[in-house]
Parts: structure tokens; sequence; C-alpha cells
């Protein structure tokens, strides 16, 4: 963990708003003070995931002290975990293909349209509007389900 999430402005504001709340005299122990507490509940995070880890019988890092990372990882076997994603895999497939055929309908009517509107060079008089791009397929319901 570090600053990378944090920019030169952002870097920067967090410095002033500390100046004006604490002032530049109390500035320097209220960041070590901050530190240090930050360091004691790293250390007190470290050790809970050790006692954790010493009670199960297992390595468990900081991460995987999340529900669903826990589960996974500690609990369920793969097979469990294949059974569980079974059932929603083949809705997800199916997701996954409307979405990939409406994007590809999306960029084939886009790019239909960009080739039917041409400017027009150094002619004066107007020209007769293109007309409207058809969809290349029609889907009905019935096709859906």
């Amino acid at each position: 963990m570090g600053l990378e999430n944090i920019g030169g402005w952002e870097f920067i504001v967090i410095i002033l708003v500390g100046l004006f709340i604490f002032g530049p005299d109390r500035l320097p122990k209220a960041i070590s003070d901050g530190v240090k507490m930050l360091r004691q509940v790293r250390q007190m995070a470290r050790n809970a995931t050790g006692d954790l880890s010493k009670e199960l019988g297992t390595d468990i890092q900081l991460e995987d002290l999340h529900p669903k990372t826990f589960l996974r990882k500690h609990l369920l076997s793969e097979e469990d975990e294949a059974a569980l994603r079974k059932p929603l895999q083949g809705l997800y497939d199916d997701v996954r293909g409307v979405a990939d055929q409406v994007k590809r309908d999306a960029e084939s009517a886009a790019s239909a349209a960009k080739s039917a509107v041409s400017p027009s060079s150094s002619s004066s008089t107007a020209a007769a509007p293109a007309p409207a791009a058809q969809p290349a397929i029609s889907a009905s319901w019935d096709d859906v389900t």
C-alpha cells in the first residue's frame, strides 16, 4: 500500500489542510502519530491473520479475509465451487453472446451511418439525404428465448 493513488495536487491539498488544522508547530507530531497508528493497525491485522491461520491450520493472507474469497479458498473444494458455478455459467454465456451481438450490430450501424454521411467537397447544391441504414439482423423475442 502506498501513495500511488494520490496525485500531486491531492497531496498538496492534504498538506495544506493539515497545516490549517494542526498548524506548523504540531503538524510533524500529528504525522508521526498517524504513522504510528497505521503501523499498529497493520500489526494487529497481521496478528489476527496469524492467529486465524493457526486455528484453521492453513495459510491465510489478509486479502483472504473477504467472505467470498475465504469460502472459495478455504472451505469449498474445487468440485463444490464448480457445482456452485455451473447453473449460472450457461446464463452468463448467453448474456455474453447477446451483448457481443448487440455490440457488433451497433458498430456495423455506426459504420454504415458514417459511410452514408459524406461531406460534400465544393458543391453548392444541397445533396439528397441518404436513406436510413437498415439493421443487419432483425431479432424477435422468439430468437432470444
